[in-house]
């Protein structure tokens, strides 16, 4: 218990003193409420459970506490069961939209503290796998297409919730690209373009987060489970990256006793079947040597160390409800994205607004949250909602709206009915219509449009009214077949418990709009790379990868990457988004080295606003990757007529490509041609550097 001893040394002192039992007990579950197969032996011990994703026993006698999960992507989930209250944020995609690394901070935090105050002590929130295919259902929980903006974001949200003494983590590793058969989806994928692709995510944010656990996901990667490959949970991880903390399966992701914890797993969840008495078995047998046993248990106590849960343990307390509704409210203040603004129709006129009909299912009322596991549970209602309920938060834009001008008439429309729709826009001086598309874990989305007859419900009331203003509360991108006649389109994302406060703040001009897309919104379906998600054949096979899916087909040419190497149009380009004021870009200038780019930004307009400035890098044609990569952004805020100089960290491995032989990055010799600018698709300042 000497704070003054590194975590690795602390972990081994208590290792030396731990019987064997002890040492299976810190790497399985002892079970999550509900879940089928406990044993007598598990069930006897949920007493001790504190009701969230699953518990794992701690060792009393040597200071050692028990680990008590949470499922918390977007906030603490099912804290309704243990009679508390959780803040539900903004989505993580949403999140991501701010660019703000101090945003996702910010973000992380109010998580932690929350864990902590309801009792939790371990995070399993963090997830950064790149979003492949904008129709998976676990989009929302991510943090966007592109891997320096996803590892980046995602690394400054996990570091600052582990800064509240829980243990952190960082998942889906790696290559969950899809829902649909998850557990039997076997994802093709070259080392090289997984290096610059999806693993440089993880890489970024293991380095930025310090991460104390690592969740290895459900699918296969190259003909073995995620959960026991050696070259993911081994060779990349521990060695590549030198990571010193736990692997923990996603929940029943094990399939193998001496396999898994050959490859490097090293916690089972959340059930014993596999690193329970089968593990015993296999040390006492010699088939798990007592070296690796013990490798494993060090990895889990070093993590408990180095999180700060043994010296600081959990106290369960009250939350700070005023906190969390403002770190939410401006959370989406910074992400939420204006796509459209025809005619400088927002921001609105509170003075001059005179009548507004407001139409969309439960815009009355609340506004979507995302499902599955991320689920939050809603103020005011009973615990024990069952799976993939759509969950609607008690934010109402109404009332949001008709606070911020008390003088005009305002009126409702559920838009179930387009007449009645249609009529409230006709006789109102502005229509806004809350659009909706709810997502889920374990299910994809059949398609990109919006469900329900909403394009058609948005087409006839924008017919009725030219001044028809859409916020879509998303988990994902859309297509829009009515954006011709809509002058106004505000991307809202999953908008969190403050969620209607932000939008009506935006849309009034109380906040200036400042999020950028972490994702390109494509023109249709036709355009991604695969025409549609990849279904596991019947009958599922428990412990069998059925079915491919070939992500060498795009390989590391993700999002706006692939759109450009096939010269294909898209909708919303990366890094869009619309400001109420105007800037200007001005004198770029890149180092010798590459690794540092300047520029003058200046605020032209009459407002104070936000802008993010991106950097994107083309690498050598040497290469045969002819798209350019996002290497660098910054956020700024300027006053109107404010001129900055902005300096510009870039990243090293984005402008690298993996050297498979010597398994590490290398910059191709020859000219690197640099671009800035508002978006990936406006980059008016240009510059070069060389690499011999």
């Amino acid at each position: 218990m000497n704070k003054a001893l590194a975590p690795e040394k602390r972990a081994e002192l208590v290792l030396k003193e731990m019987t064997l039992d002890e040492k299976i007990g810190l790497l399985h579950g002892e079970g999550m409420r509900d879940w089928q197969g406990m044993s007598p032996a598990i069930k006897a011990l949920q007493y001790m459970s504190n009701g969230g994703a699953g518990f794992v026993l701690g060792v009393p006698r040597l200071g050692i506490p028990v680990i008590q999960q949470s499922d918390a992507a977007y906030g603490v989930r099912a804290s309704a069961s243990n009679g508390r209250y959780s803040t539900a944020l903004p989505s993580n995609l949403g999140s991501t939209a701010s660019w703000d690394p101090e945003a996702a901070c910010a973000y992380g935090a109010l998580i932690g503290q929350e864990l902590r105050a309801q009792g939790y002590n371990m995070t399993l929130g963090g997830g950064v796998n790149i979003t492949r295919d904008p129709r998976n259902g676990r989009t929302f929980e991510y943090m966007g297409e592109d891997p320096v903006l996803a590892g980046t974001m995602g690394g400054a949200r996990i570091r600052c919730e582990g800064e509240q003494h829980v243990i952190s983590d960082i998942k889906h590793y790696a290559f969950n690209g899809q829902e649909s058969g998850r557990q039997e989806v076997d994802s093709l994928i070259g080392e090289r373009a997984a290096h610059e692709s999806d693993l440089l995510a993880f890489e970024i944010g293991v380095r930025e987060g310090h991460p104390n656990a690592v969740m290895c996901s459900y699918n296969g990667v190259d003909g073995k489970y995620a959960c026991e490959s050696p070259w993911l949970l081994t060779e990349v991880l521990r060695k590549e990256w030198g990571f010193k903390g736990f692997v923990v399966s996603d929940w029943a992701a094990t399939h193998s006793t001496v396999a898994a914890s050959a490859a490097g797993l090293d916690q089972e969840q959340p059930l014993d079947e596999f690193f329970g008495p089968a593990l015993k078995k296999a040390v006492e047998s010699g088939q798990v040597p007592m070296a690796q046993l013990d490798g494993h248990v060090l990895h889990v106590l070093q993590a408990e160390f180095a999180s700060g849960i043994v010296d600081d343990p959990v106290v369960k307390s009250v939350v700070d409800v005023k906190h969390g509704f403002e770190v939410a409210r401006r959370t989406e203040e910074q992400s939420a994205v204006l796509l459209k603004n025809a005619g400088g129709v927002l921001p609105l006129d509170r003075a001059a607004l005179r009548s507004v009909a407001v139409i969309g299912m439960h815009a009355d009322t609340g506004m979507i949250s995302g499902g599955g596991s991320a689920q939050v549970d809603p103020p005011g209602e009973p615990a024990g909602r069952r799976w993939k309920a759509h969950v609607w938060f008690p934010t109402s834009p109404l009332l949001a709206l008709k606070a911020k001008a008390p003088q005009a008439q305002f009126s409702f429309a559920s838009g179930e009915n387009n007449a009645e729709a249609v009529a409230q826009a006709q006789r109102a001086e502005v229509a806004i219509v809350f659009a909706h598309q709810w997502e889920s874990e374990d299910y994809d989305l059949p398609n990109l449009s919006l469900p329900d007859g909403q394009d058609k419900l948005i087409a006839a009331v924008a017919a009725a009214n030219p001044r028809t203003i859409v916020v879509l509360e998303t988990g994902s991108a859309v297509t829009m077949p009515w954006l011709a006649k809509t002058p106004a389109v505000l991307e809202a994302w999953f908008a969190g418990s403050s969620g209607a406060d932000a939008v009506a703040n935006l849309l009034f001009g109380d906040v200036n709009p400042s999020g950028k897309l972490p994702m390109t919104f494509p023109m249709n379906e036709s355009e991604l790379p695969r025409a549609a998600i990849a279904k596991p054949p019947p009958p599922v096979v428990n412990g069998t990868l059925s079915f491919k899916v070939d992500y060498n087909i795009e390989g590391a040419a993700v999002g706006y990457k692939w759109y450009e190497s096939k010269n294909r149009p898209v909708l919303f380009p990366f890094g869009f988004g619309l400001s109420y004021t105007s800037f200007r870009y001005e004198d770029l200038h890149v180092s010798e080295d590459g690794l540092l780019a300047t520029l003058t930004l200046t605020n032209t307009g009459s407002r104070k606003g936000a802008e993010v400035a991106q950097v994107y890098a083309w690498i050598p044609s040497s290469a045969g990757e002819p798209w350019k990569r996002l290497v660098g952004w910054q956020k700024v805020e300027l006053a109107p007529g404010e001129k900055r100089v902005l300096k510009i960290r870039l990243e090293r491995s984005a402008m690298s490509v993996w050297d498979e032989g010597a398994k590490k990055w290398n910059q191709p010799a020859g000219v690197y041609r640099v671009a800035a600018g508002p978006s990936s698709a406006e980059l008016p300042l240009k510059a070069e550097f060389s690499v011999r």
